[in-house]
């Protein structure tokens, strides 16, 4: 990749290692990755038909989920069939360009995601703490405007990213010990200062991560006041049990999302490898996976109309039959 003393053109590809140290075992691997993957594509798109065929569901609480569900279908998308080409067919090479635009996707829509966990949160805010007029407030072309907009945020907050990596010098190893294109992973490898794209991954993650995480606590602190104000223990629990769901999700993305993002800038010497790139892999495959289990099983309004659509399904199942 050295041209000239102080000329350096990019690779034409990387080589994707997949998790240095377990490669004998990458296919015992890939059977929980791939469980998780057809767990999550099922569910998630289930969980969308179910918002959109029923018109029970078509409310700002049910909306926000079921771009929640996209956004966790595209996120877990990007990055698995890769990694199980590795563990399956030891396919291991990514064109450089394809690596830049999976390190978009993968950081953008976990950007989205971010931003959708904290408008579920407010929409909580308002559904407890403002009952009455929770129709009037989060009224439908609010929640498209407000989804359009934490999606471009999420998106042109991480359009730096690749553009700021295809300028890096690479002159040394064009080998990524993961199982996709991570940002952090690829800069490593460039034989120049990456202090821009560190600095700049660090002012990303406060505009994103740390003020959804603000607007989150504010919201939840603000439901708490409310709930504990009512008279009435059953009032209180009814209220706080809207909530459990999506408490639920908020850990089971933000998590592995801090060990993740932490270890790369901090802990890269003290975390083995290997864990630390499961973490990564499970950083963008629980959420999809464990999203749909959680608000299927939480949320009494879900679970009511998957038994009314899969009785429907059986009826019309048997009088096909007669």
């Amino acid at each position: 990749m050295l041209v000239s003393n102080n000329s350096y053109v990019a690779p034409k590809s990387f080589i994707l290692n997949g998790i240095p140290g377990l490669e004998r075992v990458h296919g015992w691997i890939s059977i929980p990755f791939c469980t998780m993957y057809i767990i999550s594509f099922v569910g998630n798109l289930g969980l969308v038909y179910l918002i959109h065929r029923e018109e029970s569901l078509h409310r700002p609480m049910y909306f926000f989920l079921a771009m929640l569900s996209l956004i966790d279908l595209f996120t877990c998308t990007t990055t698995l069939p890769n990694a199980l080409c590795i563990f399956w067919f030891n396919l291991k090479e990514i064109n450089f360009n394809a690596c830049l635009v999976q390190m978009f996707f993968v950081h953008g829509f976990t950007g989205v995601e971010s931003g959708v966990l904290m408008l579920m949160a407010l929409d909580r805010y308002v559904a407890i703490c403002y009952p009455l007029r929770y129709a009037t407030i989060l009224t439908n072309p609010i929640i498209a405007k407000a989804g359009l907009a934490t999606f471009l945020r999420g998106m042109l907050l991480m359009i730096p990213f690749p553009i700021l990596a295809k300028h890096l010098p690479f002159c040394q190893s064009n080998i990524i010990s993961h199982t996709y294109c991570d940002h952090m992973s690829v800069v490593k490898l460039s034989c120049a200062s990456i202090k821009v794209n560190v600095i700049y991954g660090l002012m990303v993650a406060l505009l994103i991560g740390v003020i959804d995480i603000c607007c989150i606590s504010i919201s939840y602190t603000m439901i708490l006041q409310a709930v504990v104000s009512l008279s009435s223990a059953d009032a209180r629990q009814k209220a706080f049990s809207t909530c459990t769901a999506h408490i639920s999700a908020i850990i089971i993305t933000y998590v592995p999302a801090f060990f993740t993002f932490f270890t790369h800038r901090f802990g890269g010497h003290t975390i083995p490898p290997p864990l630390h790139i499961i973490v990564a892999n499970l950083y963008l495959l629980l959420p999809p996976t464990l999203n749909p289990i959680v608000y299927g099983v939480k949320t009494k309004q879900i679970r009511d109309n998957v038994t009314k659509l899969l009785q429907g399904e059986k009826c019309a199942s048997i009088q096909h039959k007669n």
